[in-house]
């Protein structure tokens, strides 16, 4: 009898064979100097090479999908080369790297977007702020897609998923979570259109289908993952059913074959917020077919209890990776853990963009 797996057993996702179940979340670190990425960002990723898939930060797939200072970007042949640094020095260290593609939509501001309005589903303003080149300012209210325009954006995201696989990259995750564009689209608090994106489920998830559509073009559905999180309050996102939204799209993606679905848990600020669904995994893990990956709060104990339950077959840390390079070797070896040093979490001006980035220790 073949005992359970756990966060050291290897797994095959599609025609790749993975090390370990420990995957590396996506994480914005904000390191990109003018969206460019650094040879300080290369030896970041590959000191986290343990991992059995690394997943980078979100990427944007075009210059009006940027929402944060220093983020990186992959729409462009600078971007692209230099991301080559990246997954060189991970394939050297016997790591598999996939890219997060994304667009923030209506998560921006003008300061940081060449003086224009963000875009989004429906001319409803996000809830927070920003920090730009002017401070620290609230998000203001976008500007609605015309409908002409939406295969221009699915274009993009084509785009970056070729301009990644020419980067060197394993495979693409896009970014369907945390209240950015594809998120958006599929949500009805943020979305109040009209035509055929707008109304129904179905039509709210056709602009995330036509993306997943496109990238499966360029990749095969078996280097494509996606990452959702229907519990998730950030942005002032909300929608009016939930669970049949999320249902109904996870079921959709089983046509594609994708690599994964990563499902993530509500956090602390979503809990607060509202009563959102909880757990996610168990309510949403079931409609999928192919392999789902687990993320939030998760520990190497609890990892260990989703996998064996059946409702993941990935696990993916994201502050723990911050705070310990060698996560899958800690793992391991059962040893102690690194405590993470919140105020490196997010390169700022200045900085020592080092500090809190790639200074933690690992085991000897």
């Amino acid at each position: 009898m073949n005992s359970k797996p756990d966060l050291l057993s290897p797994i095959q996702l599609g025609a790749q064979t993975l090390k370990n179940r420990v995957v590396m979340a996506p994480m914005t670190r904000l390191r990109a100097v003018n969206s460019i990425p650094t040879p300080l960002m290369a030896e970041y990723y590959a000191q986290r090479a343990s991992a059995g898939l690394i997943i980078t930060e979100c990427t944007m797939v075009s210059p009006l999908s940027n929402g944060y200072m220093n983020c990186p970007g992959i729409y462009s042949s600078e971007q692209t080369e230099a991301w080559k640094q990246v997954t060189e020095a991970v394939h050297a260290q016997g790591g598999k790297i996939f890219l997060q593609i994304w667009h923030s939509g209506r998560v921006a501001h003008p300061a940081l977007l060449g003086g224009e309005l963000p875009v989004a589903p429906s001319a409803i303003a996000a809830v927070g702020d920003v920090h730009t080149s002017l401070g620290k300012v609230a998000l203001e209210t976008p500007r609605a897609l015309e409908t002409s325009e939406i295969p221009q954006i699915v274009d993009q995201f084509r785009q970056a998923a070729t301009n990644a696989m020419a980067a060197g990259f394993d495979g693409v995750e896009v970014h369907g979570a945390f209240g950015y564009l594809v998120d958006q689209f599929l949500q009805d608090g943020a979305n109040q259109r009209t035509d055929q994106y707008g109304g129904s489920i179905q039509n709210r998830a056709r602009f995330l289908m036509e993306v997943i559509n496109a990238v499966c073009g360029v990749w095969g559905g078996d280097r494509v993952g996606i990452k959702l999180s229907p519990s998730n309050t950030l942005h002032g996102m909300a929608d009016s059913d939930p669970k049949a939204l999320f249902s109904y799209v996870i079921d959709q993606l089983n046509l594609f074959k994708l690599a994964y679905v990563q499902l993530m848990e509500p956090g602390e600020h979503d809990l607060a917020t509202r009563d959102v669904i909880q757990p996610v995994i168990s309510t949403f893990s079931q409609f999928y077919r192919g392999l789902v990956m687990a993320n939030g709060g998760y520990d190497q104990e609890r990892g260990n209890q989703i996998l064996a339950s059946g409702q993941a077959d990935l696990v993916s840390f994201g502050t723990l990776f911050i705070s310990n390079p060698d996560l899958a070797r800690r793992f391991a070896a059962r040893a102690a853990l690194n405590p993470p040093a919140v105020a490196g979490f997010y390169g700022q001006g200045d900085q020592n963009l080092e500090q809190g980035y790639t200074d933690y220790p690992v085991m000897v």
